[in-house]
């Protein structure tokens, strides 16, 4: 029950998601003028609908996504009152697209059409959805930052290894020492659970990130600790032990060789542990965090080709899955059930922020990924409208007469190639996200 329960939350934030994304189109493209026909959630039949004014608002089957129609999407073609034959395959895709976009039109719309506003209110419209889940993921997060806190790796000591396994890569054992095993540099040096780390090598420090990187820095060399217990400061020397240690990519995800196997390379290994605390933070420094998480996303996003790579093997080669890779929505259900009904996840209130931060990322991916400036996606027609801008203001500057909007309909053959590789991307996805999931817990 708990882990439908956890679909069932993403399912219905998804759902909200796209529906306030659609508004985000919706609401200016009213204010513009433009008569909208239909706002709808989701692709596929219809399951149900009502009409208010002179829009269809309705729910369709299949949950990946959403629209609003605008009439007069597309300009008419140049020269308009003349029937020109069609010699291509692409032209006749042109023709169609623009013939189905004027059709829609009736008397009265000719200037409630799309193709007519201008650039600032064309960018506006395509930018709303984006933007309105840009403002759904920083509210989320404003709230996590400031109520809940980011978990910090203080320079307080939670652990310190008796001894270190180098059979295992470097990683330490607290409590099952054998005679092959060396005491670990921590332990050697006196390190206790509970102190302080000022700093190391001369170097403050503000966490134990800031630490490990020292560490690793300065294998089999010795290092100066400046640390603090029961409120005296001493200092002591330590020598990190040159041991294999994971490489790790900038999302802290272990990279991999061709093989499968961890990417690993020669770097200091102490043996000690700093201690995670949540820290609240202030409203002063949301906007940062919230840039870090955007340029997170967005190299995730970026990245989205190279890692469907990892994602085809998974799914038929059976090796692990990415944790920082992409999903689809099969598989934002699949994490948000684990976590709803795995008590690893902690309390109840530990699951809500959870899921809550789930919802938040999902939210930032929509707009990283709508914000790419190829059609069929928003990106593409604020790009359009923009370059619309930069033509008519050179023509302007050139004395030249005003060339009108800009034919969209001659990159359909780019949007009809990227909505079939977004097809393809996304039926990958569902079929490993369902063969070979993303687990958060081995």
């Amino acid at each position: 029950m708990l882990y439908l329960l956890g679909v069932l939350i993403v399912v219905i934030g998804v759902g909200a998601s796209i529906a306030l994304h659609e508004i985000g189109h919706l609401v200016p493209a009213k204010k513009f003028g433009v008569r909208v026909p239909q706002y709808m959630v989701g692709f596929g039949p219809t399951l149900w609908s009502t009409t208010r004014g002179e829009t269809e608002y309705g729910i369709k089957a299949i949950p990946l996504g959403g629209y609003i129609r605008m009439i007069g999407m597309f300009p008419p073609r140049p020269g308009a009152g003349l029937r020109v034959s069609s010699t291509g395959r692409f032209t006749q895709l042109r023709d169609e697209a623009r013939d189905q976009s004027l059709s829609e039109i009736q008397p009265g719309d000719e200037e409630r059409v799309f193709y007519k506003l201008s650039v600032p209110q064309k960018v506006a419209i395509m930018s709303g959805g984006p933007l309105m889940n840009l403002l759904i993921a920083a509210a989320v997060f404003t709230g996590l930052f400031t109520l809940h806190g980011i978990v910090v790796n203080t320079p307080t000591l939670s652990s310190v290894s008796a001894c270190v396994d180098l059979a295992a890569a470097g990683r330490s054992s607290a409590t099952e020492c054998t005679p092959a095993m060396p005491k670990a540099p921590a332990n050697e040096a006196g390190l206790l659970p509970g102190d302080d780390i000022v700093s190391i090598n001369g170097v403050a420090l503000d966490s134990w990130d800031d630490a490990r990187a020292l560490i690793r820095d300065n294998a089999g060399k010795p290092i100066t600790i400046v640390l603090r217990r029961g409120g005296v400061t001493e200092t002591v020397t330590a020598t990190p032990m040159a041991v294999q240690l994971p490489i790790y990519d900038e999302f802290g995800t272990p990279l991999k060789n061709d093989d499968g196997s961890v990417k690993t390379e020669l770097a200091g290994f102490l043996g000690a542990a700093g201690t995670p605390k949540s820290v609240k933070q202030p409203l002063t420094a949301v906007p940062g965090l919230l840039g870090s998480q955007i340029a997170q996303t967005a190299g995730v996003v970026l990245h989205i080709p190279q890692k469907m790579v990892g994602v085809a093997k998974a799914a038929f080669g059976g090796q692990e899955r990415d944790l920082n890779g992409p999903v689809s929505v099969v598989g934002v259900g699949r994490v948000a059930g684990e976590v709803a009904s795995d008590e690893a996840f902690g309390d109840t209130s530990d699951k809500a922020l959870i899921l809550v931060s789930l919802l938040g990322s999902l939210n930032l991916a929509l707009f990283v990924f709508n914000m790419i400036p190829l059609l069929p996606l928003d990106g593409g027609h604020i790009a359009g409208a923009l370059w619309e801008g930069i033509k008519r203001r050179s023509f302007k500057v050139a004395g030249k007469p005003d060339p009108g909007p800009v034919d969209v309909t001659k990159a359909l053959p780019l949007a009809y190639a990227v909505a079939s590789l977004l097809i393809v991307m996304s039926a990958l996805l569902m079929y490993a996200d369902i063969v070979n999931p993303i687990r958060l817990r081995g």
